[in-house]
């Protein structure tokens, strides 16, 4: 890709900012220029601005205003400058936020710095960068979500979800499924762990999620 890029840097570890700009410069310095950094995310919208970076290296861990919340502002304000998170963590839900939040991209510090030149140039070409182990996990968290239990499940279990949420006792349960007390306690117990459920309270609180009782 031609360039050189502008890339600014929203780190709280400066020795990190000054590695990740001497690794940019002497790997691909015909590619990227780093403008500046800062340790302060009060600071990263200014400096983008300033720079008209194309792309903004965010850390997650940055007091007290958050990576997510630098994030956003930094998309609220520049909309075409691309941002690649990283975080020192394996957390999804901050993982999930800062995408949410409108990062390009997304990667571990635990990552080799090297490698972090395809991720920026793809972030540049509009491709979004999530490393494989993570976008799995994501997908299974996904699908452990109500929506994503809805979709594993048949219209006989649906049926019988709705039922157990309006906490009907088994007996009361097996006459409209029109099948014995015996086996109805089996769909129930199968139905709780399709679900991952503990008990028939949190079924009852994911059916809720689900649209299920309305």
């Amino acid at each position: 890709m031609p360039g050189p890029y502008t890339v600014v840097i929203v780190d709280d570890h400066a020795l990190f900012a000054q590695g990740l700009a001497l690794l940019l410069e002497s790997r691909a310095g015909e590619t990227f220029r780093v403008a500046g950094s800062t340790t302060a995310g009060e600071e990263a919208v200014a400096l983008v601005g300033r720079n008209t970076a194309d792309v903004a290296v965010v850390d997650l861990a940055l007091p007290p205003l958050g990576g997510v919340e630098t994030i956003r502002r930094i998309k609220a304000a520049y909309p075409d400058t691309r941002v690649l998170a990283l975080s020192g963590t394996e957390d999804l839900d901050l993982a999930a936020a800062a995408l949410r939040a409108g990062a390009d991209g997304y990667l571990g510090k635990s990552a080799d710095p090297e490698v972090l030149v395809a991720p920026l140039l793809s972030v540049l070409a509009g491709v979004r960068v999530v490393r494989a182990e993570l976008l799995d996990a994501l997908l299974v968290a996904a699908d452990r979500t109500a929506d994503g239990v809805l979709r594993r499940l048949s219209e006989r279990d649906v049926e019988l979800w709705r039922l157990l949420a309006r906490g009907l006792e088994t007996s009361e349960i097996a006459r409209p499924m029109l099948v014995s007390e015996r086996t109805a306690k089996r769909m129930i117990a199968s139905l709780l762990h399709k679900l991952g459920a503990a008990n028939r309270i949190e079924a009852a609180a994911l059916a809720g999620r689900a649209g299920l009782l309305d």
